[in-house]
């Protein structure tokens, strides 16, 4: 699978979010060392603070699928008019999941015009981990 057809895929995560209140829909596609892809889409909720995050949700369908590690690289795309990353509590989800393979997986940030390609390490310097708990 190509950058191109993960970024797709994410795209098409984002046609299914649920975003009634900021309008800021936001997908997110994984990618697994086997080939499998598992996306995931912004929920909303109306006490703000409940609402996921894409990235989140693609994250807990795959461990709720049973993988664990093996995340090689994704791709975030978002309704806005910037490049967008996950933000710092799905950086940290993200890592939890990758920390489980050993591998510090390819961000493809998307934006209008531009695809940023960053490492998540690069994202979350020095993050807590499984590891960290001794």
């Amino acid at each position: 699978m190509s950058a191109e057809d993960l970024i797709a895929a994410a795209r098409a995560a984002m046609a299914r979010a649920y975003a009634p209140y900021s309008k800021f829909q936001v997908g997110a596609a994984l990618r697994f060392a086997d080939g499998a892809v598992v996306t995931g889409a912004n929920v909303e909720n109306a006490s703000y603070g409940l609402s996921l995050c894409a990235e989140t949700v693609a994250v807990a369908r795959a461990l709720a699928e049973g993988r664990r590690g093996g995340l090689v690289e994704l791709a975030v795309v978002a309704s806005g008019p910037d490049t967008v990353t996950p933000c710092g509590r799905c950086r940290q989800v993200l890592h939890e999941l990758a920390a489980l393979g050993g591998i510090d997986p390819v961000i493809h940030c998307v934006g209008p015009g531009e695809v940023r390609e960053v490492r998540l390490s690069e994202l979350l310097p020095h993050a807590f981990g499984p590891g960290s708990l001794g």
